[in-house]
C-alpha cells in the first residue's frame, strides 16, 4: 500500500478502508493537494492516528474485526486523537447509520458512490474548520503559557524584593550570620508539620501558602532597622524608654510594609503575611504580648508560627551577651511556654519537626567569621554607649 507523500507543508489525511481499490481511488483523488496515509483495518488506523496525528480521517464503516464505528469510538476516547475530525465514507445509506456516526463524534458522513468534487469540497471545509480550531487552541495555550510566565516573573520579583529587604534588615543584626538561611526552612517545616497535625488547616496551609510563609518570614526583622545597636545588642534587660523603643520596631516594620502596599495600590498575599509576622510575632497566646495584646487565635497564624521560629532561632544561635541553648533545651523552654507565650498546636508541630530543625541548624551553622562579627559589633556597641555618655569637653 502507498504510504505518505513527503509534503510537510500540506495537511495529512488518513484513509481507512479494507478494500484496496477504494484506497487507491481516494489516494489518487487527494494526493494532488494533501499528504495521504492509508490503513486497511481498524487496528492499523488507530496506531497510525496516534503516531502521525493526521489532520483528518476518512473512515469506512463496514470492515472486518473492528468496524468504523468502533474505530471512531476509540479515537474519541483517546485524548491524543480525540480532536482529529472523522468523516465517515461508507456505502451504508440508512438515516440510522448516519445518526450513529454523528453520535459517535464524526463531523461529516459521505455515502458511496462518491462524487469527487463534493468529497474534495467537504474535505477542504473540514480542514479549514480544523485549522481554525487549532489556531484558537494554540492561541489559548499560548495565552495560558504567557500568564504562567508572567506570574512566575512576578513571583520571582516578589522573592527578590523580600530577600533584598531581608538582607538589609540583617545588616542591623549580623551581616555575616546565616540566620536568614535558617529562618525560611524553619518556617516551611513548622507550617508543614502543623498542616499535617491539624487537618482543618490543610486548605489554608497548602503547598503554595507554606512556601509563601517561608519567604515572608525573611522579613521578620525589618523593624529592627529603626533600633540603635545599644538596644539591639544590650547585654542586660531593657527597661523604661529603652524597652518602649524596642517594642516600637513592630509598628515601624508594619508601617514600612503598609507603605509598600500603598505604593503597589493593592494588598498582596506575600506582603500581608510579612506584615502579620512583623507586627504580631511578639503577641502572646495568653494576651500578655505586644503591641496590641492579642490573645489566642486573634493572633494571625503567620505570626503564631513566627513566634516559635523566632524564639527557637534566638535561643539556639550564638549571641555574645547571653547563653546559647542546645536543641533539647530550646525545645524544652518553648514547650514550657505552651499555652502562655506560644500557640500549643504550633509547639506540638515543633516537637514533631525536632529532627528536621536540628538538621537545618547544622546545615546552616554560623562560621567563625560570623561569630567574630558578633563580638566585634558588641564591642562597638558598648563603645558607642560610653562615648555618648561622656560629658562635653
Amino acid at each position: 500500500m502507498m504510504e505518505m507523500l513527503d509534503r510537510p507543508d500540506q495537511p495529512l489525511i488518513l484513509l481507512v478502508d479494507d478494500t484496496p481499490e477504494n484506497l487507491t481511488l481516494m489516494s489518487e483523488l487527494l494526493l494532488d493537494s494533501y499528504r495521504v496515509k492509508v490503513a486497511s483495518n481498524g487496528a492499523k488506523a488507530l496506531r497510525i492516528a496516534a503516531e502521525s496525528q493526521p489532520d483528518l480521517i476518512l473512515l469506512d464503516i463496514m470492515m472486518p474485526e473492528m468496524d468504523g464505528y468502533e474505530v471512531c469510538r476509540r479515537l474519541k476516547d483517546d485524548p491524543a486523537t480525540a480532536d482529529i475530525p472523522v468523516v465517515f465514507l461508507t456505502a451504508k445509506t440508512e438515516l440510522a447509520d448516519e445518526q450513529q456516526g454523528f453520535d459517535l463524534g464524526a463531523v461529516d458522513y459521505i455515502t458511496k458512490p462518491i462524487s469527487p468534487p463534493i468529497v474534495l469540497a467537504r474535505v477542504r471545509a473540514q480542514l479549514q474548520l480544523k485549522a481554525s480550531a487549532d489556531f484558537l487552541r494554540d492561541k489559548s495555550e499560548y495565552l495560558e503559557w504567557e500568564v504562567r510566565r508572567r506570574t512566575q516573573d512576578i513571583q520571582r520579583l516578589q522573592e527578590v524584593t523580600i530577600e533584598a529587604m531581608a538582607r538589609l534588615a540583617a545588616m542591623r543584626d549580623n551581616p555575616c550570620g546565616k540566620h536568614l538561611a535558617r529562618i525560611e526552612p524553619y518556617m516551611t517545616e513548622l507550617a508543614g508539620s502543623l498542616a499535617r497535625q491539624q487537618p482543618l488547616l490543610a486548605d489554608e496551609l497548602n503547598q503554595a501558602r507554606i512556601a509563601q510563609l517561608g519567604k515572608s518570614a525573611l522579613l521578620y526583622g525589618i523593624g529592627k532597622l529603626v533600633l540603635p545597636d545599644r538596644i539591639l545588642l544590650s547585654p542586660t534587660p531593657l527597661q523604661g524608654k529603652d524597652l518602649a523603643l524596642l517594642h516600637s520596631h513592630a509598628l515601624a516594620g508594619r508601617d514600612a510594609l503598609l507603605a509598600a502596599e500603598a505604593r503597589l495600590g493593592s494588598v498582596t498575599d506575600f506582603l500581608r503575611d510579612a506584615r502579620d509576622i512583623v507586627y504580631s510575632q511578639h503577641e502572646h497566646w495568653d494576651g500578655s504580648g505586644y503591641p496590641q495584646g492579642l490573645r489566642g487565635e486573634q493572633i494571625p497564624l503567620a505570626a503564631r508560627l513566627m513566634a516559635v521560629v523566632g524564639a527557637y532561632e534566638e535561643m539556639t544561635s550564638y549571641r555574645p551577651y547571653r547563653q546559647t541553648l542546645d536543641h533539647p533545651a530550646a525545645v524544652a523552654r518553648i514547650s514550657a511556654a505552651s499555652g502562655t507565650r506560644f500557640d500549643p498546636s504550633v509547639v506540638l508541630a515543633l516537637i514533631e519537626s525536632a529532627e528536621r530543625f536540628v538538621q537545618i541548624a547544622r546545615e546552616h551553622a554560623d562560621d567563625a567569621a560570623s561569630l567574630h562579627g558578633e563580638l566585634q559589633r558588641l564591642e562597638e556597641s558598648l563603645g558607642e554607649s560610653i562615648e555618648l555618655t561622656l560629658p562635653p569637653s
